[in-house]
């Protein structure tokens, strides 16, 4: 296999992986680094095909891996710590791999997946975010804000309150409490 046909295998790898990559399509999807996300994710996939290509020593998964989580937190202002950048950073350096060999097994895979998710929105799932104050309180917390918690359990069962006994002129009578 020439070597201009395993870099296209390559980058047709990488292209499919980082489309695959559900926190990236949500990134992309949500508009997180603006309205040129699917122009990033391009960038991304060419910054990573240039990465292996231009190296005389082969890029870990590490390294890769570092990359992403780089080009997230720069480009589309998201700081990953869901561990989903250390699988696609493997899976990148698997496909560098095959594609060297000319197998094109995991490349097809990848774009099968992609092929069958076209079209279809990602559901977020619940982070927490982050915000900066911009007064520099580093605390975090606003004491006129209130907090939107369950209240805390209770610890002993209550006995319900007993209903006011009322007489038959509609006064209520006082019982007395027990001690």
């Amino acid at each position: 296999m020439s070597t201009s046909t395993s870099s296209v295998l390559f980058a047709r790898g990488v292209i499919a992986r980082l489309h695959s990559w559900n926190t990236l399509a949500l990134a992309v999807q949500e508009n997180w680094g603006g309205p040129h996300g699917a122009d990033k994710r391009t960038w991304l996939a060419s910054s990573i095909v240039d990465t292996f290509e231009e190296q005389a020593d082969t890029p870990d998964d590490q390294y890769i891996e570092e990359m992403l989580l780089q080009v997230m937190d720069d480009e589309f202002d998201t700081v990953l710590e869901d561990g989903s950048a250390e699988p696609v950073a493997v899976d990148i350096c698997k496909i560098w791999d095959e594609s060297r060999r000319g197998v094109d097994t995991l490349v097809k895979k990848f774009e099968d997946i992609v092929e069958k998710t076209k079209g279809k929105k990602i559901a977020a799932p619940e982070m927490e975010e982050i915000e900066e104050d911009s007064e520099g309180d580093e605390s975090g917390e606003d004491e006129d804000e209130e907090m939107d918690e369950d209240p805390a359990p209770q610890l002993i069962e209550r006995k319900p309150k007993a209903e006011p006994v009322v007489d038959d002129d509609g006064f209520t009578l006082v019982q007395k409490g027990k001690r």
